[in-house]
């Protein structure tokens, strides 16, 4: 009866809980993370991967950028799909970064695609310059203020009419879903400070337009896969 009469939450923000560790400790976690993340990756977010090309759909020549490029896995995808467009992928963590050129010069890509050391709050990249915007499980890590800030720079950077894909960590839809946010709201982090997160919502409060998400879990870790796009000038 209790649960039944409890307020129910009246904003994203109420949903999300707040980070444990500071922004600027993550980097250095996932250089350590870093040799070993695609053994995680195949576990839990490959399913998610393949949606997220998927509905990325890019075209011949079009200018793609990934923020949180990781070790590189989908970074080389969108950029074999791209072809004779821009590819750039942006990743803070020095240990990723190594990966991702490892993965690029294996793919024979180094040369094509331009990977910039920086954080996702302040992209070194002019306004208006990309068709497609792709980025995966980054704000599940990010303070929940700086998740439309985050989100904020995206818009920025895409032109009139450009589109968003995101995948992150969400709030489990099935009990069973809910284990990792139920162990992290209790100081148990297994996963490398991610915690659910909704970005739905917080793209309407920014003024993208035809926000769509799918839910999907794999190894009961919940995935949400938002698209979305710029709005025409």
């Amino acid at each position: 009866m209790a649960d039944a009469l409890a307020p129910k939450p009246t904003s994203w923000r109420e949903q999300v809980l707040e980070v444990k560790s500071a922004p600027d400790e993550v980097p250095a976690m996932y250089t350590r993370l870093a040799p070993v993340y695609e053994a995680w990756a195949r576990a839990t977010e490959s399913r998610a991967r393949r949606r997220v090309l998927e509905l990325a759909s890019v075209q011949p020549g079009e200018d793609v950028l990934e923020v949180a490029a990781g070790t590189g896995v989908q970074l080389v995808r969108l950029a074999q799909a791209s072809e004779s467009g821009r590819t750039v992928g942006v990743e803070p963590s020095t240990g990723m970064l190594r990966q991702a050129r490892r993965r690029l010069e294996d793919a024979g890509l180094d040369r094509r695609v331009e990977l910039i050391e920086a954080s996702a709050l302040d992209l070194p990249l002019p306004a208006g310059g990309f068709d497609l915007v792709v980025n995966s499980y980054m704000l599940d890590l990010l303070p929940r203020d700086e998740i439309p800030r985050a989100l904020s720079e995206f818009k920025r950077v895409l032109r009139p009419g450009g589109r968003l894909v995101l995948s992150n960590m969400t709030i489990g839809e099935r009990r069973s879903h809910r284990i990792w946010d139920w162990a992290y709201a209790r100081g148990v982090v297994l996963t490398a400070n991610c915690r659910g997160v909704l970005a739905e919502p917080v793209l309407g409060e920014l003024g993208f337009v035809d926000v769509r998400r799918d839910y999907l879990a794999q190894m009961l870790f919940p995935t949400e896969i938002v698209t979305a796009r710029k709005e025409d000038t």
